[in-house]
């Protein structure tokens, strides 16, 4: 393992909180005078952004702390557990580096997933899309409004590129099967807004959205021309 492959390990760590206090003292000093650290940190925060937005704090059951306490008491009057909690300790650390490599793609899952098996929104009719850089890091995620007709978007780990633009899709066998515009898009770590007038809410909801890089001020074509993600829309509530 690279230093810096260490540093991004510590980092995910860091934001996800599997750090123990002392080790998450350390980081968090270490952090104020190593600018890859810090920068790393903040990283993996952006990473793990769209997922804080998607899905609401979710309270725990109120007798939950009292069971987990009565079993601690059983398990100490059964017997010494030394061992045992030296055992679950070295488990532990063995496993969370591989909880840090895995966390990203599951809070990707949980955005595309969760979101609609976990919560219960208030609102009918969102749905959700995440378009994959990698195995990682989703590159952008949309939402959209099927009853007001509004798509909102952001960029997650998408990045600007020189002389570049992003530019939002949509194709549907309802359409033709041909992509059409829906305007350019900025890799801005804040949701923009965008109406799709004209759509009928039955060919969004089933319609495939994509973003292509194109060169500066949009494809010179009127279709995709560059580098494409693509993504389908979930519902985000039942």
């Amino acid at each position: 393992m690279t230093d810096r492959d260490e540093i991004d390990v510590v980092a995910g760590e860091f934001v996800l909180g599997t750090l123990d206090a002392g080790e998450r003292a350390s980081v968090a000093a270490r952090r104020q005078r190593e600018e890859a650290l810090d920068a790393a940190i903040k990283a993996w925060e952006q990473r793990l952004g769209a997922l804080g937005e998607a899905v609401p704090p979710v309270a725990p059951d109120a007798g939950l702390l009292s069971k987990i306490e009565a079993r601690i008491d059983a398990r100490a009057m059964a017997g010494p557990l030394t061992d045992q909690v030296v055992t679950l300790e070295r488990r532990a650390r063995r496993w969370r580096r591989i909880a840090v490599a895995a966390s990203a793609l599951a809070a990707c899952l949980l955005i595309a997933i969760g979101v609609r098996e976990v919560t219960r929104p208030q609102t009918a009719g969102i749905y959700t899309a995440v378009f994959q850089k990698d195995d990682a890091s989703p590159a952008f995620l949309l939402t959209v409004n099927l009853d007001t007709r509004v798509l909102s978007i952001r960029a997650v780990a998408a990045q600007p590129q020189p002389g570049k633009s992003y530019q939002l899709w949509i194709v549907s066998d309802k359409l033709g099967g041909v992509p059409r515009s829906l305007g350019l898009i900025e890799a801005k770590h804040v949701p923009v807004s965008h109406p799709l007038p004209g759509y009928e809410r039955a060919v969004v909801e089933t319609a495939t959205f994509g973003i292509s890089l194109e060169p500066a001020g949009g494809s010179p074509t009127g279709r995709p021309t560059g580098p494409a993600f693509h993504a389908k829309l979930i519902a985000a509530s039942r």
